[in-house]
């Protein structure tokens, strides 16, 4: 599956998490389909931020909400990883739920986008748009 990602949202998942280091950054990906048009940024309540990355419930649902009264759809979410690879860790695959949605990954300069599945992650192709 290739994801269609607009370009301004990988630069702006860039610049929030090098806002946010040491700490993970993290928030959802909105659009429709494959495509992904914007970002709802989030605080990270996780009692551990530097580590570990929790989106504000209040962002979810108020996403969702949005999503229901005819707003974009939740694609997915994004974190960074402040120290390490643009890949999913041990961390992330123990707390995935495994429901089909797309994670954005930042990490050592880069974003990388993974699908998270009965499988478990599996890298995405990406087609980049400019708007």
């Amino acid at each position: 599956m290739t994801l269609q990602i607009i370009r301004s949202v990988t630069d702006q998942i860039l610049a929030e998490a090098a806002r946010a280091s040491p700490r993970e950054c993290c928030g959802i990906l909105l659009g429709d389909g494959e495509t992904v048009h914007a970002l709802g940024s989030a605080r990270n309540v996780h009692p551990a931020p530097e580590m570990h990355f929790e989106i504000d419930p209040r962002a979810l649902i108020d996403a969702h909400r949005a999503a229901r009264a005819g707003g974009p759809q939740v694609v997915g979410y994004y974190h960074s990883h402040p120290s390490g690879p643009a890949e999913p860790s041990p961390t992330d695959q123990a707390m995935a739920a495994r429901d089909g949605r797309v994670w954005a990954i930042a990490g050592e300069g880069e974003v990388r986008f993974w699908r998270d599945d009965e499988a478990g992650f599996e890298p995405l192709s990406l087609r980049v748009i400019d708007r």
